[in-house]
C-alpha cells in the first residue's frame, strides 16, 4: 500500500488527510454525539523470555519481579476493575491475547458473562506482530482469531496489535481474515475507513495519551494525574462534540489500574463519566464499529 505522499515522502497509503474541522455533522445512537468506550487489556507474558511492560529495570532472565507485576492484572487487578465496572454499569471492550485461555479461562469468562465484547490482542503480549514474514503474521493472527471464536462462539470483529505492533500488510490481513475494525490508528477522534488490499475496513480511535501505560509507566504520572486526564478528556471532548461526533477511548492495564490506590482514583474518574450517562453513549468499540458501518457511503472520512 506504500505511496508517496503529496508532500513527496513515503507514505502508507490507507487513508488521506482530512481535517477535523468541516466534516459532515451526524450522530450516534439517541442523538448524542460523543461515544465513551473503556478498552481493557487482559494479557498474557511467556516466563523468562520476551517483552513486557516493566515496574523496574529488566534484570537476567527469568525477570521474576516484572513478570510477577503484570501477572497480578490477572489474578487481582482484572477482578477489582470488572467489580467496578459493575458498580457503575460500564460495558467494556476487553482486548484478549489468544493465549490467556489457557491460562487463567475463567478472567475471560468473568467478561464474557457481563454481555462484554471481546476483542483480538494477538497471542501473547511477550513478542510483536509486525516483526513477521507476511504468512507467519497471516498464521498468528489466524491462530488468536480461531481461539476466541472456539472459546466464545464467534470471532471477533476488532483487533489490537500487541505493542499496537504492525507489518506493512497488517490491515490486510485482517481485513482478509474477516475483521471489521482496527484499533492501532490514532489519528482521529472520530472512526476513518482504512484502505487495504481487497477493500475496506474501519479505524476505530483507541488512545495512546489516555492510556496507563504511556502514562504511568513511559511519562511517571500518578494515579491522580492519569485519573485528573480521564476527567479532563472527557468534559473537553463532551464541549467539542456539540460541532460533530466523537469517539473517547481509555486504555486500562489491569496489572496498572487494577492496583488498589490508583482503583481508587480511576473510580472518580469513571464515577464523574457516570454521572454524565444521559449526555454520552457509553458503548464498547465494537458497538461504535457497527453503527459506522451502518451510516450513508460517504458519511465517514
Amino acid at each position: 500500500m506504500d505511496k508517496y505522499s503529496g508532500g513527496g515522502l513515503p507514505d502508507h497509503g490507507r487513508y488521506t488527510y482530512s481535517p477535523i474541522r468541516g466534516r459532515p455533522a451526524w450522530d450516534w445512537p439517541g442523538g448524542k454525539r460523543l461515544a465513551v468506550y473503556i478498552g481493557l487489556n487482559l494479557e498474557h507474558f511467556a516466563f523468562g523470555e520476551g517483552m513486557g511492560a516493566e515496574l523496574s529495570a529488566a534484570g537476567p532472565q527469568p525477570d521474576v519481579l516484572n513478570y510477577a507485576w503484570r501477572d497480578y492484572g490477572n489474578r487481582v487487578g482484572a477482578w477489582r476493575l470488572l467489580d467496578l465496572f459493575d458498580k457503575l454499569g460500564y460495558p467494556a471492550s476487553v482486548l484478549v491475547n489468544g493465549s490467556l485461555y489457557g491460562y487463567c479461562p475463567e478472567l475471560v469468562a468473568a467478561f464474557r458473562d457481563r454481555g462484554d465484547e471481546i476483542v483480538g490482542h494477538g497471542w501473547t503480549n511477550a513478542a510483536r506482530q509486525g516483526t513477521l514474514e507476511e504468512a507467519a503474521e497471516a498464521a498468528l493472527i489466524a491462530k488468536s482469531t480461531a481461539e476466541i471464536a472456539r472459546r466464545e462462539g464467534k470471532a471477533p470483529a476488532g483487533w489490537l496489535g500487541p505493542w499496537i505492533s504492525e507489518s506493512r500488510v497488517t490491515p490486510d490481513l485482517l481485513h482478509e481474515q474477516g475483521y471489521r475494525y482496527v484499533l492501532d490508528w490514532c489519528m482521529d477522534d472520530q472512526p476513518v475507513w482504512l484502505k487495504t488490499r481487497t477493500g475496506r475496513i474501519l479505524s476505530v480511535p483507541y488512545p495512546q495519551e489516555l492510556n496507563d501505560i504511556p502514562s504511568i509507566v513511559g511519562r511517571k504520572d500518578t494515579a491522580a494525574d492519569f485519573a485528573d486526564m480521564i476527567v479532563d478528556q472527557f468534559d473537553e471532548m463532551l464541549e467539542q462534540a456539540a460541532e460533530g461526533p466523537l469517539v473517547m477511548g481509555i486504555a486500562l492495564h489491569a496489572y496498572l489500574v487494577g492496583q488498589p490506590y490508583r482503583l481508587r482514583h480511576l473510580r472518580r474518574a469513571l464515577a464523574h463519566i457516570a454521572a454524565r450517562r444521559d449526555d454520552i453513549w457509553l458503548t464498547t468499540s465494537g458497538a461504535i464499529a457497527d453503527h459506522c458501518y451502518d451510516l450513508t457511503e460517504g458519511t465517514i472520512v
